[in-house]
């Protein structure tokens, strides 16, 4: 599900997507695929990963300077591919950039309460986003028009694992049964990815699924509403072109380290810059 802000702007410059690391790549692609000719411009704050760990104040900090960097780069429109960060910055996002189209993601608790035939809906999110006031908020709404309950769990680690490029490794599969058995035990028939980190680790998620139950099981991966959202918001300032747009990515952490999370996750070379402290140098590595 996606939390917009919309503004008309005009159709020059790159779209800006940030995430605290690696997560955000599970909505940069269906950005890509819904909009194959825009350039995209990819923040990775992977040097201050996990956003789950932090407090909100620090989390707005960081939220705000990677805008600011990305609007240097001439972003037209910005995308907040991250719960965490959508839950603790979205405001203040919107309060500096009011005329910016904004698009920030949080937990597809609609689209859950919608497809679920039990009554239960399953949500693994990180520790911050389901302690946040914007979750709260958002639960106390869905749950009050649909009567849908939800079980969350907090997937403390298993962003980590993400970031570590370990996406099959014995340790994040211990660590998914741990959060998914309690949501399946609970009735859960319906899974809400409340961490862009986790569809990478999708597959370990069916497989603890299948561990548990043969009843089919949803899941709900909030990247594609985001783009459909995107598209809706630029309307007809999109590009028109037959030429695929360029990716560029940057990163406060290894620039080789998400060059290789493009290829490994997304198939693609991208260039990758590395920033350190207020300097942006590119890194050889």
């Amino acid at each position: 599900m996606a939390s917009v802000t919309s503004n008309a702007m005009g159709p020059q410059g790159p779209i800006g997507v940030f995430d605290s690391g690696l997560g955000g790549l599970s909505v940069l692609r269906h950005i890509r695929s819904c909009l194959p000719g825009e350039d995209l411009l990819y923040f990775a704050d992977s040097g201050y990963a996990p956003y789950g760990g932090r407090s909100d104040e620090e989390i707005v900090v960081r939220s705000l300077a990677i805008a600011a960097f990305l609007m240097q780069q001439g972003a037209r429109a910005l995308v907040v591919a991250c719960n965490t960060a959508t839950a603790a910055a979205i405001k203040a996002l919107r309060a500096h950039y009011p005329a910016l189209p904004l698009v920030g993601v949080e937990p597809g608790l609609k689209p859950g309460a919608a497809l679920t035939k039990s009554g239960t809906v399953g949500v693994l999110a990180t520790k911050s986003t389901l302690a946040s006031e914007k979750f709260r908020l958002l639960r106390e709404q869905v749950t009050a028009i649909t009567g849908v309950r939800f079980e969350t769990q907090a997937c403390i680690g298993l962003a980590d694992q993400v970031e570590k490029g370990e996406l099959h490794s014995p340790a994040t599969a211990i660590l998914v049964r741990r959060y998914v058995e309690p949501l399946i035990e609970c009735g859960a028939d319906t899974l809400v990815l409340g961490c862009t980190h986790y569809p990478f680790v999708q597959p370990l998620i069916e497989e603890a699924v299948n561990r548990m139950t043969s009843k089919p099981i949803t899941i709900v991966d909030t990247g594609e509403p985001v783009a459909r959202q995107l598209v809706r918001l630029l309307g007809e300032h999109r590009q028109n072109t037959e030429l695929p747009g360029t990716v560029s990515g940057f990163t406060t952490a290894s620039a080789s380290g998400l060059r290789n999370a493009f290829a490994g996750l997304l198939g693609m070379e991208v260039p990758v810059t590395k920033m350190t402290g207020e300097r942006i140098v590119q890194d050889a590595v």
